[in-house]
């Protein structure tokens, strides 16, 4: 997987702060194919780490938000890549955990000629699953108490749920937030080959799959999702109506592509167009995104509640910013920011 990352000019000397976010879920290699080519047989490929909540944790000790990364991996050349990155970035790895038996995964990666990708299948199973399914719940529940309190935000997604192992430590994880008063974000990122490595990789949730994912959206303080997950969820894209259907009425984020991002925030009503950019991969944009929301609100804590349309406003642009500057590279961690190069760039571009 390469040397090791070179320091990260971000990362302040000496004890390390206590994580503000703590990032539970999958960390893998996306197998990037050429444009228009098949990752599976098709080469040149460009093997890049990722794995949303592993590219969130990434981006946000970037942006100098410390944060945590709660996995499992392999012990193998990924897992020791992932090492050398975790400690580049700052990022608290005391959640992360090693599998002798089970490899870390691999995802092939399509992409068309804009850099618009499609996830499709895995590489390097060897019989037993990977290690992000085995994530073990016990083990985690020590982790667990000594982060938590310190601890603003807990990010994942609905991948743990996929498997049974790691769905119980997401629960464990969920049961701790509640405890300590630490919020829930929700990154949906639903990827159905996850649940059925056989399944149309654009096909959403069935009935049973929703059921399974009710719980931890209803947990949630903030949710953001793409425009066809809205539309499977609550058979809506308009934001408002996502978080009305939810017992706890989230803020909640919308995106679309190159059409606005939307969002519902307390009273609080918006959208905003995207940059212009011209992508050189998508991977991991949204991934940013959230990275550059979780950092302002966790500068900003009051930000959650809506009423403040103009901090909402700057946050939304910040988190796109990131979003934006992430296509402009390969892979979804090597082009992530700065909060300085973020502001940079703003100043560029209003």
């Amino acid at each position: 997987m390469g040397p090791a990352p070179a320091p990260d000019p971000a990362t302040a000397p000496g004890p390390a702060p206590p994580p503000q976010v703590l990032c539970l879920g999958e960390a893998l290699v996306d197998r990037l194919g050429p444009p228009g080519g098949d990752p599976a047989g098709e080469g040149p490929c460009d093997d890049r780490l990722g794995g949303a909540p592993a590219n969130v944790a990434c981006a946000l000790a970037r942006l100098g938000t410390p944060a945590a990364f709660l996995g499992r991996l392999g012990i193998d050349a990924i897992g020791e890549a992932f090492a050398r990155l975790f400690a580049s970035r700052g990022v608290d790895t005391s959640g992360l955990q090693r599998d002798a038996e089970r490899p870390s995964r691999i995802v092939l990666v399509r992409r068309d000629a804009a850099g618009e990708r499609q996830f499709g299948g895995f590489a390097g199973e060897r019989g037993a699953g990977f290690a992000d399914q085995a994530l073990n719940a016990p083990k985690l529940g020590s982790v667990l108490e000594a982060l938590m309190p310190e601890a603003r935000w807990l990010l994942t997604g609905t991948i743990p749920l996929a498997s049974p192992a790691a769905a119980a430590a997401l629960e464990l994880a969920l049961e701790r937030a509640a405890a300590a008063g630490v919020a829930v974000a929700v990154d949906v990122n639903w990827r159905p080959t996850f649940w059925d490595p056989a399944a149309d990789p654009a096909s959403g949730p069935a009935a049973g799959q929703l059921r399974r994912c009710r719980p931890l959206l209803e947990r949630a303080a903030l949710i953001k999702c793409a425009r066809e997950e809205a539309l499977w969820l609550c058979g809506s894209a308009d934001p408002a109506l996502l978080s009305a259907s939810l017992p706890g009425r989230p803020a909640v984020v919308v995106s679309d592509g190159a059409n606005p991002v939307r969002w519902c925030w307390g009273e609080s009503l918006g959208e905003l167009a995207p940059f212009p950019v011209d992508p050189v991969d998508t991977t991991g944009a949204g991934d940013a995104f959230s990275a550059g929301l979780l950092h302002g609100l966790c500068r900003r804590p009051e930000l959650l509640a809506g009423g403040d349309e103009a901090g909402l406003r700057a946050l939304m642009r910040f988190a796109s910013a990131c979003g934006a500057l992430v296509c402009q590279g390969a892979g979804a961690i090597d082009p992530q920011p700065s909060a300085a190069a973020v502001q940079a760039w703003l100043s560029r571009v209003r």
